[in-house]
């Protein structure tokens, strides 16, 4: 499966957003804590995502990025794609010349398989990940740790 980092980085600082969204904007060094991304990282794939419309920028103190648009209309897969990745497993990027400039013995394998996975991804919003009990668990326990860290820093 080629889903790389971006794409990985970028579904889990966009979940991050969402459970954090019922709050105020969220600043991008939070996210980038919470989920040990680099903040470099993190900028560069948010300006995506709001050249896609995914999220705005707030400006200003206790500014930063929310959704754009409502949780439950965010599929993963959009937000794979907002970061210019693809959902592709074959080796030719679905070009059909896998083997030399030629269609390969298992192309129509890969390409069924890419099919499933972009139904999946196209099942699956951002509001119905932020339901599950688990990643609301492990969004507090991310939550506390940043918070013990952030005290310790101050003492």
């Amino acid at each position: 499966m080629k889903l790389t980092t971006k794409g990985r980085y970028a579904v889990t600082a966009m979940l991050d957003l969402a459970l954090h969204s019922n709050q105020k904007p969220t600043n991008l060094a939070d996210i980038a804590r919470r989920q040990d991304i680099s903040l470099t990282y993190l900028e560069q794939l948010f300006n995506k995502l709001r050249r896609r419309g995914l999220v705005e920028s707030v400006r200003g103190p206790g500014g930063g990025y929310q959704l754009a648009v409502d949780a439950a209309e965010i599929t993963i897969a959009r937000v794979i794609y907002a970061v210019d990745e693809t959902i592709d497993v074959t080796r030719c990027g679905g070009q059909q010349n896998c083997q030399g400039d030629q269609r390969c013995l298992t192309h129509d394998l890969w390409m069924g398989l890419n099919q499933h996975v972009a139904k999946y991804f196209n099942g699956i919003t951002l509001a119905d990940l932020v339901s599950q009990n688990n990643v609301r668990v492990v969004a507090e326990r991310q939550d506390n740790s940043v918070a013990v860290q952030f005290h310790q820093q101050q003492s």
